[in-house]
């Protein structure tokens, strides 16, 4: 099994859900932000490479020491690799075979790989929402 994947599972901590940056942000400011990661992405999904309707996708680093949610970035996501990192929401959704078919797919990878993956997310993300966390968006400044 691969160690490292290049479409991943992100699971934000329970104490996250809900606070992203389209909710928080007035919706012209989030406009600017998710456009800016079009155009950096080159009109293409920054993991797969697909030309099709683009989504933004907060990608958060996780201090589990500090217990920092730390905005690293916004990308531009397709719909499939979108749903593969929200991959709990995909699931309650009913969508997982699809996700899970195009998580092999781009990272050139078995069922039992996905299923060990996403084992290891699972776990790391029951620890982090074992905590609260505190959040930091100084990157915000930079993606204006």
């Amino acid at each position: 099994m691969p160690t490292s994947y290049k479409l991943t599972f992100q699971l934000v901590p329970d104490g996250c859900w809900y606070s992203n940056l389209r909710s928080v942000l007035p919706k012209p400011v989030w406009d600017k932000i998710r456009r800016a990661a079009y155009a950096r992405a080159g009109g293409v999904c920054s993991v797969c490479g697909a030309k099709t309707r683009l989504e933004a996708h907060e990608v958060w680093e996780y201090d589990d020491v500090a217990h920092v949610q730390k905005l690293k970035d916004v990308v531009a996501l397709c719909p499939d690799c979108h749903a593969v990192v929200h991959i709990g929401r995909t699931a309650l959704l009913g969508n997982e075979p699809r996700a899970q078919a195009h998580f092999c797919a781009v990272n050139g990878c078995s069922q039992s790989d996905y299923h060990a993956a996403l084992g290891e997310a699972n776990r790391i993300h029951a620890e982090r929402s074992r905590h609260e966390w505190t959040c930091d968006l100084s990157k915000l400044k930079q993606l204006l």
